[in-house]
Formats: C-alpha cells, sequence, structure tokens
C-alpha cells in the first residue's frame, strides 16, 4: 500500500504541477456553465414552454428552475468525463517521455502502477467534478432552488458514479496512446463529441428514432438522464404540487430525456443506476484486463 500510496501522490501532484492542465480542467465547468446559460437556456425554455398546455399558468421562477436543472445536469454529466480524460492523460505521457519504462523496472508492480494511475485519475476529477457541482447549485439557488437535502446528497452520489464512470473509459482508451499526437486527438473527439452522443447538449427525443435507438445502448446516455433527474426532482414535485395533469408532466419529462424508452419500454432510475454502476464494474474489468495481457507479454 505504501507504493500505491506514493504513486497516487506523484500522478495527482503531476497533475496539479502542471498549471496549465490544472487550471483548464477547472474552469472548463464555469466556461461550459455561461456557454449553456448563454446559448442553451433559450433552446431549453421554448422546449419546456412547448409542452406546457397555453391554458396552464407557470410562474416563472418554476420555468427558471427548471432551465437551470437541465443546464446543470448537462454540465455535470460532461464535466464527469471529459475532465477525466485529462486528468487520465498522465498514463500516456509516462510512456511518451520513458518514465513508464522506468517505473517497470522498479520493485512496484503493474497491478499497483496501473491502478495507481487509475486511482490518482479518478481523484483529481473528483475535485474538479465538485467544484463544478458547487457552482451549478449556487446557479440554481440564484435562478430557482427546489431541491430538497436528500436530492443534493442524491445528486453528490450520482456525480461520483459518473466520475469512475468517466475514469474507467478514459483509462481503457488511454491504455494503448504513447505519443503526444494520439492524446490530443482523442481529447479533441471526446470534448467535441461526447456532449452529443450523451444527450447532453441536445435531447435525445429530438433525434431521429433510429439514432436514439443506438443512443440507448451507450452508459452516459443513462449517466445524463439520471443527473438530470435528479437536478429536476424539486421542480416536478412542485408541479405535481400545483396541479400540473399528469399527462402534461410526462410530455415535460419525456421531451428533455428525463424518461428514458429502450425500445418502447420504460426505463426506471433504478435502472439507470444499475446500467451506469455495471458499465463501470465492465469497464474496470477490461482494463485490469489489459494490464494482466500486457504483464504476461513482457
Amino acid at each position: 500500500m505504501t507504493g500505491l500510496g506514493s504513486l497516487i501522490g506523484r500522478n495527482c501532484r503531476l497533475f496539479f504541477k502542471d498549471k496549465g492542465m490544472f487550471f483548464t480542467s477547472l474552469i472548463t465547468p464555469a466556461i461550459l456553465l455561461v456557454l449553456y446559460a448563454t446559448f442553451l437556456a433559450g433552446v431549453y425554455r421554448d422546449s419546456f414552454a412547448s409542452a406546457i398546455p397555453a391554458e396552464v399558468a407557470v410562474d416563472k421562477a418554476l420555468i427558471n428552475a427548471t432551465v437551470g436543472g437541465q443546464l446543470v445536469s448537462s454540465l455535470l454529466a460532461v464535466t464527469c468525463v471529459t475532465v477525466a480524460f485529462c486528468t487520465n492523460l498522465l498514463m500516456a505521457q509516462d510512456k511518451v517521455t520513458g518514465t513508464r519504462g522506468d517505473l517497470t523496472i522498479t520493485p512496484v508492480k503493474p497491478a499497483t502502477l496501473a491502478l495507481g494511475y487509475f486511482l490518482a485519475s479518478a481523484l483529481s476529477t473528483f475535485l474538479v467534478s465538485f467544484v463544478a457541482l458547487a457552482a451549478s447549485l449556487i446557479y440554481l439557488a440564484i435562478v430557482g432552488w427546489y431541491l430538497s437535502f436528500a436530492d443534493v446528497l442524491l445528486l453528490f452520489l450520482e456525480v461520483c458514479l459518473l466520475v469512475l464512470f468517466g475514469t474507467a473509459i478514459s483509462s481503457l482508451v488511454n491504455y494503448p496512446l504513447s505519443t503526444n499526437g494520439q492524446c490530443s486527438a482523442v481529447g479533441t473527439i471526446v470534448s467535441a463529441g461526447y456532449g452529443f452522443i450523451c444527450g447532453a447538449y441536445m435531447p435525445i427525443s429530438s433525434f431521429g428514432d433510429g439514432l436514439q435507438k443506438v443512443l440507448m445502448f451507450l452508459p452516459g446516455t443513462y449517466g445524463t438522464s439520471l443527473i438530470r433527474n435528479r437536478a429536476l426532482a424539486g421542480v416536478f414535485r412542485e408541479m405535481s404540487a400545483i396541479g400540473f395533469p399528469e399527462e402534461v408532466l410526462t410530455g415535460i419529462k419525456d421531451s428533455i430525456d428525463c424518461n428514458l424508452y429502450f425500445f418502447g419500454h420504460g426505463v426506471s432510475q433504478g435502472v439507470m443506476f444499475a446500467v451506469l454502476a455495471g458499465s463501470v464494474a465492465l469497464l474496470v474489468g477490461a482494463y485490469c484486463l489489459l494490464n494482466m495481457l500486457r504483464r504476461q507479454k513482457v
């Protein structure tokens, strides 16, 4: 455990020592929140308004809280995964600089080395994601607060799970990388594309039927929906309390991906959580298997 602790400490220090990478990772959530509030707020507000019957009067604060919940859930869904790819680049950079080769000739076991990269990336991503979560909660408090203490705790838990998912998938994807060009290419692709395929930028319900079915096989889709349900839980309770018809509430949830349907069958939040947790286990298992095969070859 001493060797593992030293590796985790070493990897975390290198990440925080790289001021460019650290501050870029830290400021990215704030930039995304500003961009979302500036460009996507109107789209979300129109989507929400179109799902409400004309005869139903809705308080402006409730509308703002609904839009805010969509924005922060999109921010958290993207941040927890894309930041993990940044924090996990040390694995590839050590190969580029030759440090990985130096580490393999030390008494540290290959399994310990692999676990050190994973845990250090997870810890660094947790830090940045919790900063993003704090900023999101402050934003919700400004635009409209309907969350309970239990909602906040569950949101915290789901962010933790999504961070583990981001760390697991980034560990698996970054494992074979061995050049700076490959690292840059992967980072660019993930940053540009992940928000779309997980439903963070645009609701999956707005895509074509064929694409919707394909995206329902991706774990990130369920992670986004899970966080969105949690961020909007208080809003939905308030809507129900003031007399929103059940069919209207269902229509709103359908339009913003709080309700997901796998080939016509509704997916409960418990199943979403299980899918995401199972995906973490499978990805971590695959990462461990790659390291075991590498050890056998060596």
